[in-house]
């Protein structure tokens, strides 16, 4: 239908959705019952906007996809991630079950009710201080699992310029999110 947007037919999407995922065409979810020129004419309406997103997304990082593999990345991730761990969770007074490092495709980081940490290899990527907010923003959750202000008034507390590295995150994440090492 166009180039610039790759369009999907979902039986379960109720409307259209329309997103622009870095270094990728534009994704437009439609239910399976709209007509291809109602289809047309969201893409025309909405096609100044998709250009104006994808020119958001200029490489700044600078990530040069041979300079770093997964797997490297995954044992420097697993390393600084188990000693902030150990050192913010003794702070914090809070254990965790597990330590996983993964490959999520929207997530820095989570933690799961039974005390699993789950990060993305990824956040080796970032400056340190943004992978050190991620791990004790999920330790914090093994006392408050939630986003209450409890919670983040306990972020506050050990990292008080979280909300740099939260921003950060914001601005650079999509990019380190679509970041893919040479085979």
């Amino acid at each position: 239908m166009d180039e610039l947007v790759e369009v999907r037919r979902s039986r379960r999407a109720r409307r259209w959705t329309l997103s622009v995922p870095w270094g990728g065409p534009a994704v437009l979810v439609v239910p399976s019952y709209m007509p291809d020129p109602e289809v047309s004419r969201v893409v025309e309406h909405h096609r100044d906007w998709i250009l104006r997103e994808r020119a958001k997304q200029r490489p700044r990082l600078r990530l040069d996809p041979a300079m770093v593999s997964e797997a490297e990345g995954r044992r420097a991730a697993r390393e600084l991630v188990h000693m902030l761990c150990e050192e913010e969770g003794d702070a914090l007074g809070v254990r965790w079950s597990r330590i996983e490092i993964r490959d999520q495709r929207s997530r820095w980081g989570s933690c799961s009710t039974r005390g699993t940490l789950s990060f993305n290899w990824r956040l080796v990527l970032a400056p340190y201080e943004v992978l050190d907010y991620v791990v004790v923003h999920e330790l914090c959750h093994l006392r408050e699992p939630n986003h209450s202000r409890r919670f983040w008034r306990l972020v506050e507390a050990r990292r008080p310029g979280w909300r740099t590295h939260r921003d950060w995150l914001h601005e650079h994440g999509p990019e380190l999110l679509a970041f893919r090492p040479a085979a």
